[in-house]
């Protein structure tokens, strides 16, 4: 005996996606920048240190004097020696007229004339220690800076946005179908 059969075909259906991407730009522009540095103020204050040497004595002792003062100092030396020179002739005078006192008065005053005393040996400084005189006052230095702020002026400018959006379309590829067939 023979059944009768069914046969039963489907065919898919097929979906087609038309897809349009989005298109976004971004653009960020540098910012409007302005830098300005006014100089600093700056004030110095100063007063020039001072040095002072005096030579004069270191001069004279090694005989190196003014005109001024080598008359005043030779005249000064010719009086002392004119002073010195009396008195040493007044009492020569006044041992000689005592002579009746007893003693040997001339050949006393004749070997004190011709005997010199012996120079000394030793050092000596020229000029004498301690003979420059120096004086010093320092200085003063007073320096002042007065820092000046930057100005700054920043203008910050919005970025550029653009936007596409996309856009998603469906279509059939194949429709979806069904078959039946019945055979005897």
């Amino acid at each position: 005996m023979s059944f009768p059969q069914i046969q039963i075909h489907t065919t898919k259906a097929i979906l087609g996606l038309y897809i349009e991407k989005p298109v976004q730009r971004i653009e960020q522009p540098e910012a409007d920048l302005y830098i300005e540095q006014p100089p600093a103020k700056l004030s110095i204050d100063s007063k020039p240190a001072k040095l002072t040497i005096d030579q004069s004595k270191a001069w004279s002792d090694m005989g190196l004097i003014g005109p001024l003062a080598s008359t005043r100092k030779f005249a000064q030396e010719g009086r002392q020696s004119l002073l010195e020179g009396i008195a040493r002739r007044a009492q020569e005078g006044n041992r000689l007229m005592k002579i009746e006192n007893g003693g040997n008065a001339i050949a006393e005053i004749s070997s004190e004339k011709g005997l010199r005393p012996y120079k000394k040996l030793g050092i000596q400084f020229i000029p004498s220690i301690n003979s420059v005189d120096i004086g010093y006052q320092p200085g003063h230095l007073d320096i002042k800076i007065d820092r000046q702020k930057p100005i700054i002026d920043a203008k910050i400018n919005k970025p550029i946005h653009e936007y596409t959006p996309g856009d998603v379309s469906g279509y059939m590829i194949q429709y979806p179908s069904i078959e039946i067939d019945v055979k005897y």
